[in-house]
């Protein structure tokens, strides 16, 4: 479904052409003059524009011109019943994307969109390629990840929802995307959305979106979450952090696949598939009450459990060396060796914050290491191991290997807490982990920041 603004002087054009673009699934919005077109672009979201040329005042091609200089990238079709050559030379070198002539049969028009809103996605899907070379590849070789890929082929070409399970820090968005491009619908877009990082009173706002004025602060119509992701892939991180009252409202949407608008008065059909990720045991949040059992049914289909780092170490090597290109071609930086040495130290460290705590460690070592990651070089960049004097040999721990990794976690944050005077922006930084994600991992190790932060240690809570 797209946005579309269709400007013309004639009413019963105007009126044929909405409704042609509605039945085949857009929203139309209708203008009979340009200087109220170009208020509506300047206030609204739309996909792409069809304007009449010839208009009392000002013309069809004006306007186009008007939009150029101010810098709306919005695709313009030019139609007009009085073309010829120079009109449409002209409009082509004012960057118009077609131009038809009148009369229109809606089978010429609807394929004219639907190439635009194609041609549009390839060049945004490119952009998005071209800064992101690299960033969404899985790296793996190890057999833990090897039957995680051979899940996900299995399950990729169909329509059954996904819960992806794991740590923090495993690469639950990585998975999620290899499942959109693996899928039927990889040429549609693929939508992501934190649950945990909206505000409670926002999150309704970004899934189903809002009409202009339908709360304070709501000064133009916001499209959500599920109707950007139309005909591709909705992605929801830590959906067990989602608030209750929103539960019952997205298991609505995915039952009956339709949305409204805050503020609308219709229903909207989206044709979307839902992912979903969380590091916290749904099964527990769903005994607590904290979790509906209904949507745990629908959105607990086909479970895909991610290893964390420490279960799939022979995968490091790989990493460090992608990871290490990566970081050095982002910065301009040259390529630097890991010593055997150096990569013996980091298969043996738990890494609490998975792969993207290890990321930014290789970012920290490619900077403080002179010439070759040696293991001094990582002994000053893992907290746990910084002032060990002996980085080649883990402290000596008792009890299950859970207890083990769990002191090892609470030793680690409280390392990068004191590194960082307390601050938890840097701390979460240095870990490779989200603030909120940060906060929950302290209160499960019973660290005590307002102690800590009084100087009286890490008492538990």
């Amino acid at each position: 479904m797209a946005q579309l603004l269709i400007v013309d002087d004639d009413a019963n054009t105007l009126a044929s052409l909405a409704r042609a673009f509605r039945l085949a699934g857009h929203e139309a919005t209708v203008c009979d003059n340009a200087p109220r077109a170009l208020q509506l672009v300047q206030s609204q979201h739309f996909d792409l524009m069809l304007s009449d040329v010839v208009m009392p005042g000002r013309d069809g091609l004006s306007l186009l011109e008007e939009l150029r200089q101010a810098g709306f990238p919005l695709p313009v079709v030019m139609i007009s019943g009085q073309a010829n050559i120079e009109m449409a030379v002209r409009a082509t070198r004012l960057g118009a994307v077609d131009f038809l002539e009148k009369p229109l049969t809606s089978e010429k028009l609807l394929l004219t969109v639907e190439n635009v809103l194609k041609l549009k996605r390839l060049e945004q899907e490119n952009r998005e390629l071209r800064q992101r070379v690299g960033k969404y590849e899985i790296i793996h070789g190890g057999a833990a990840m090897q039957r995680v890929m051979a899940q996900v082929d299995r399950v990729a070409a169909s329509e059954t929802r996904v819960c992806i399970l794991g740590e923090t820090g495993t690469g639950k968005e990585l998975i999620a995307r290899a499942l959109h491009q693996r899928s039927p619908r990889s040429e549609g877009p693929f939508v992501t959305l934190n649950c945990a990082a909206v505000p409670a009173e926002l999150i309704e706002s970004e899934l189903f979106g809002h009409e202009k004025g339908s709360f304070t602060g709501a000064a133009t119509r916001h499209i959500g979450r599920f109707e950007q992701a139309n005909r591709g892939t909705l992605f929801l991180d830590e959906i067990g952090d989602m608030p209750l009252a929103m539960q019952a409202k997205l298991l609505r949407v995915l039952e009956e696949g339709q949305v409204e608008r805050v503020g609308g008065d219709r229903p909207i059909a989206v044709n979307v598939r839902v992912v979903v990720a969380t590091h916290r045991n749904l099964d527990e949040l769903v005994q607590k009450g904290a979790f509906r059992q209904d949507l745990y049914h629908r959105v607990y289909v086909f479970p895909l459990m991610l290893p964390p780092l420490r279960s799939r170490t022979e995968d490091i090597p790989l990493l460090v060396e992608h990871f290490a290109r990566q970081v050095a071609a982002q910065n301009g930086w040259r390529p630097k060796e890991f010593t055997p040495g150096a990569i013996q130290a980091l298969e043996r460290y738990p890494w609490p914050g998975n792969v993207r705590e290890l990321r930014n460690i290789v970012e920290r070592l490619l900077l403080l290491a002179e010439g070759a990651v040696d293991i001094e070089a990582v002994r000053l960049a893992l907290p746990a191991l910084a002032g060990s004097g002996h980085a080649q040999h883990p402290p000596a721990a008792s009890g299950t290997l859970s207890q083990r990794v769990e002191a090892f976690e609470r030793d680690s944050i409280l390392a990068e807490l004191k590194r960082h005077n307390q601050s938890m922006t840097g701390t979460a930084k240095a870990l490779g982990l989200e603030r909120s994600h940060l906060y929950k991992k302290c209160q499960a190790l019973g660290i005590d920041l307002r102690a800590l932060r009084r100087g009286e240690g890490a008492s538990p809570q």
